[in-house]
């Protein structure tokens, strides 16, 4: 596939050894995870933003599923960032339909933080939104798999930032208690995030439900309030 091997090129072209290095520690430093088996060759985002200005209308989307399925990271990575740069400029309800479903279909692929957050709810959170198909999200919710999970949930950041909460705080309490920390970061993300919206929705679900979580989505969730009531949350006196 030329257009996937000349992205492959463009993309060593820029690579730096120090960040060769530089990008696992990052993760683990963050305590995020990366797929098992991932390579890193050391491009950054604002480099890899430069391939994928170039390239990204000219790529099929059958080159960028050669590229998403690479176990380097940066060439999965910029994929679901061509993939997002698709979508957004798509003006064609068919195409968008072809890369949300093509998105789903290869998510096998987007299995570390990195990549879901970048991604998901530029794609599937606003087709979701604008086509009013929650039910899609619910799925991914339910299903035993990690990322999946995540992937449900980060979505729902584009209805958070249109003001619909209810699909959200849905998807938080079904997945409150996963026993893995990415999730309890997801849920907490999202719901600060809401607060930042409109801090009443986020302290009645407070109120119901801040006993009951775990204390890493707790600190995310409440990080923006005023310290008055961080105390009072921290320390179970609300």
């Amino acid at each position: 596939m030329i257009l996937a091997e000349e992205i492959q090129n463009a993309l060593k072209e820029l690579a730096l050894p120090e960040k060769k290095d530089f990008y696992p520690r990052f993760f683990k430093a963050g305590k995020g995870e990366y797929a098992e088996g991932d390579k890193f060759i050391g491009v950054t985002v604002p480099d890899q933003r430069k391939v994928v200005k170039a390239y990204f209308q000219k790529i099929s989307l059958e080159e960028l599923r050669e590229l998403l399925s690479s176990r380097i990271h940066e060439y999965r990575h910029s994929a679901l960032l061509m993939l997002v740069s698709k979508y957004e400029k798509s003006k064609d309800p068919d195409e968008k339909l072809e890369i949300v479903k093509f998105y789903l279909k290869n998510r096998k692929h987007i299995n570390n933080w990195d990549l879901v957050d970048n991604s998901c709810y530029k794609i599937l959170g606003r087709h979701c939104l604008e086509n009013q198909e929650d039910e899609l999200l619910r799925a991914l919710a339910n299903e035993d798999r990690l990322w999946s999970k995540r992937m449900a949930v980060v979505s729902t950041m584009f209805h958070v930032k249109k003001g619909k909460f209810e699909l959200v705080k849905e998807l938080v309490l079904k997945n409150l208690s996963h026993e893995h920390d990415l999730m309890h970061k997801a849920n907490g993300w999202l719901l600060r995030v809401m607060g930042q919206k409109n801090e009443d929705e986020l302290l009645a679900f407070l109120k119901d439900n801040y006993h009951k979580m775990p204390r890493t989505s707790l600190r995310y969730a409440i990080e923006k309030l005023d310290e008055d009531l961080r105390q009072k949350f921290l320390k179970g006196k609300f």
